[in-house]
């Protein structure tokens, strides 16, 4: 079945096109948009307007794309921003309404699953294994039984500690210092003692990978299943949050609009490898999206005479 699957996170709106057939994702056509959705929300709780009208005309271009290769169901998940927004159900009833996906809001728990089910789409895990899935406002964490979300991603981390462009040593320790709060509380010893490897998933971790390789252009072959020293974590970290903004944004190989967030995500991501012990990080480009197209996979046929996705105008 052809599908399409949307991740509408903090920091990004994601499109998959694929065709699902038992159990593994065949890519059509994939896209990432820095779209912000999260800006604002850590603070204020609710999604603000600039930032809905760029998710809107993503979704707008998204919604042709997935009928140009002729999807035949769409699934779009929320996450983070969505959850903690007041009016975050409203917008997820207006997408319905206006665009005519099927929507889900997914809880912490809801998204490590599901990226569990894409990391694992297509291949199995040594036992020990982390799965790390590292967003603009939470991160998720699955291992054996662990579904863990936790209130920390790259947007939530940037609004709270790292105001200075570029962060001070001061706000780096401090951002340091909460992500080290939060996974004591939530990664407990027997977690840390049964883990062995982690794999790690989405955008902050991907653009590790790609500054690690020297990409000028991203590979995704290349980026996937390449492993990243978490020695080289602490050298890249070191140089990014030496550089202001405008000058993160000319670097190679990372987009320039995650460059405000990015050296957030690298904290975390820092953090977690000493949390765990571990000292590389494997990354994989299978993850939330795919999770969602095995999901769209399953969705229930269209009922005769509704309108399809697509027959609805803006409101």
């Amino acid at each position: 079945m052809r599908v399409a699957a949307i991740d509408l996170g903090t920091n990004s709106t994601r499109l998959l096109v694929a065709d699902v057939d038992a159990g593994r994702v065949e890519d059509l056509a994939r896209e990432t948009r820095i779209t912000r959705l999260g800006e604002g929300v850590d603070g204020r709780r609710r999604l603000l307007p600039l930032p809905i009208a760029r998710v809107r005309n993503c979704l707008s271009d998204y919604r042709r794309q997935a009928e140009s290769l002729g999807a035949e169901r769409t699934l779009l998940v929320a996450t983070s921003a969505v959850r903690d927004a007041e009016n975050g159900e409203a917008f997820l009833g207006e997408i319905e309404w206006s665009y005519g996906f099927a929507t889900r809001l997914a809880s912490g728990e809801d998204e490590a699953a599901l990226t569990y089910r894409g990391v694992t789409a297509g291949r199995s895990l040594e036992p020990g294994t982390m799965v790390v899935d590292l967003g603009g406002g939470s991160t998720e964490l699955v291992a054996g039984g662990l579904r863990v979300s936790l209130d920390i991603g790259s947007v939530r981390l940037t609004e709270r500690f790292l105001a200075s462009d570029p962060p001070t040593p001061a706000e780096l320790e401090e951002a340091a210092a909460a992500v080290r709060a939060v996974l004591a509380e939530r990664v407990l010893d027997d977690v840390r003692a049964s883990t062995t490897a982690a794999i790690g998933v989405a955008g902050t971790v991907t653009t590790l990978a790609g500054l690690d390789l020297g990409l000028v252009e991203y590979d995704r072959e290349r980026v996937h299943g390449h492993r990243i020293a978490s020695a080289a974590i602490d050298e890249l970290l070191a140089r990014l949050a030496a550089l202001p903004v405008a000058e993160r944004r000319e670097l190679p190989g990372l987009e320039p609009e995650r460059a405000p967030v990015i050296v957030g995500g690298v904290v975390i991501v820092r953090e977690l490898l000493r949390h765990l012990g571990l000292d590389e990080l494997e990354v994989s480009e299978h993850d939330l999206l795919d999770g969602i197209a095995l999901e769209a996979a399953e969705l229930p046929a269209p009922a005769e005479g509704e309108a399809p996705p697509g027959a609805y105008t803006c409101c």
